[in-house]
Formats: structure tokens, sequence, C-alpha cells
């Protein structure tokens, strides 16, 4: 079994442990959509063959179409433009840093290295995903897209050079590149991210709610209610001036107020009396 498969089993694990809720969430999947994915990924990566589009390129519905749908509703679900652009620059400089990696750094033959380097362009990808885009949807884009848009840049210049060599778009072990660079990326958008949050805590995040997957400040808007309700005061204050007859007003307000507060401390001192049973079985209150 490959690694990609067992990544895949043990995310399943995780899903149905309740263990993997929060990183759902903010990817905004569900534990079944999530797992439904993870069943099509296996599935068709088992029982479906390549399906060749030109001669020397093919695509893997598992490795390839599966995941890439699914970076495409990550990236229509990013709240902000920012988040999108981020994702989108993260992708393309992964791609061409596993790209430069395979073509300078690496040996041209497979065999001279101890490990896979399928396992290093999917930890080039996640790595770059994660530096970039820093969210876990951006993270999970980048990794998956920089996989994909390396194979292009490939494709590209196999065209113009004449090279007849195949491109196999999510096969040839393909699936374990792209599940590796995905889930690795929102592993470490997670850990990285969470230290983080934590490192921003205590009087920040007074200032700070989450919302959509994110903390968002609330400091500006705290601000302008404390102006706002600081003009009313101001505004307030000058009508009485102009105005005696409103002063006497206020005063008989805040009296009324005050008169509320009172009659409410009271009853609820009443509605909290205990209640003890005597010997006969009879209820005293205290």
């Amino acid at each position: 079994m490959s690694i990609g498969m067992i990544i895949l089993i043990a995310v399943s694990v995780l899903i149905f442990m309740g263990l993997a809720e929060r990183v759902l969430d903010r990817l905004r999947l569900s534990d079944k959509a999530a797992i439904l994915i993870i069943i099509a990924i296996v599935v068709s990566t088992v029982f479906i063959p390549n399906i060749s589009l030109t001669e020397n390129v093919s695509i893997n519905i598992g490795g390839f179409v599966i995941p890439l749908g699914l970076a495409i509703y990550l990236f229509i679900k990013a709240e902000t433009g920012k988040e999108k652009l981020r994702a989108v620059v993260a992708a393309v400089v992964g791609g061409a840093v596993i790209y430069a990696v395979q073509r300078y750094v690496l040996p041209a033959e497979p065999e001279a290295m101890t490990i896979d380097p399928n396992y290093v362009y999917a930890i080039l990808a996640a790595v770059t995903g994660y530096i970039l885009g820093r969210s876990r949807r951006a993270a999970f884009i980048a990794g998956v897209g920089g996989v994909i848009i390396s194979d292009v840049i490939q494709l590209i210049l196999n065209n113009i050079n004449n090279i007849p060599a195949p491109t196999r778009f999510g096969g040839a072990g393909g699936v374990d590149t792209t599940v590796i660079a995905g889930v690795l990326a929102v592993i470490i958008a997670e850990v990285f991210g969470e230290i983080r949050e934590r490192l921003q805590g205590g009087t920040a995040k007074k200032n700070l709610h989450f919302d959509k997957g994110h903390f968002v400040s609330t400091l500006g808007e705290s601000n302008q209610q404390d102006d706002g309700n600081q003009h009313k005061t101001e505004d307030r204050q000058q009508e009485i001036k102009e105005n005696p007859q409103i002063s006497d007003q206020q005063s008989l307000e805040n009296q009324l107020e005050n008169l509320t507060e009172n009659t409410t401390e009271n009853k609820t001192k009443i509605d909290n009396v205990i209640p003890l049973r005597d010997e006969g079985g009879n209820e005293d209150e205290k």
C-alpha cells in the first residue's frame, strides 16, 4: 500500500473519531463530504485507469481530477480576494520550485535517490503552500496546485523542445504526491497557525472574535461605538443647557430608572429564598 493511501486511511480514522472537525470547519467541509471525497479518491485510483487525452498526455481521476475539483471548491469558498491571490501565487511559486528542484537539484535517475522524488515534490509543495498561502484553504490549494503546475511546466517545455515524453497528471505516483502535498500543507498550516494564535492570545484576543474560520478584530468596531456614544452624550448635554426643562425631565427619568432597578433586585432576592422542611414535612422559608 502506498504512502498516499495510508495517509487517506489515517485521515478517515481521525474524521470518524471527531479529531478533524476543527480543520474541516475551516476548510468549509463536513465530515460526510470529506469521507466521500476520500472514498472517491481511493476507489478511482484502484479501479479506474488513466484516461488518455492525447498520445502523450493522460489524467488520473483520483490523483488529478478530484484533488483539482476540491482545490477549486476551496478557492471559491475563500472569503477575501487577498486569500485567493495568496493561494494562486503560492501555487505558481510552488510549481516553479518543484520543477527547478527536479531539473537542477535531484539526480536524473530516481534510482540513485534514497527517497522517492514524488515525496520530495510533495514536501516542497506543502511547505511553499503554507509559507505563501498562510491559511488552511490557501495552503491546500497551493499544495495541490503546485504539483499540477509543475506537470504543466514540464508539458509545455516538452512541446517546445519536441520531446515526446509522456505527461501523466495524477498518475505514475502522482496520487501520492498530490495527497501528501495537500494533507501536509493543511497540517503545517494547522500546527503553525495554532501556535501563532496562541502567541497572539491574552489581551490581544479580547479584541478578536472567531468568524468564518478566522479571528477577526473588533477593536475598530469598539472604538467606533465608543465615539458614537461620546457624541450622543455631548449632544444631550448641550441640549439640556439650552432647555432647562429637559434637565428636570432627565432627573425624573433617572429616579424612575433607579426605582426599577431596586424593584428588580428585591424580586430576585425573594425568588432566591431557600425553602426548608421541618420535621412534619412543612416548608419554612429562611
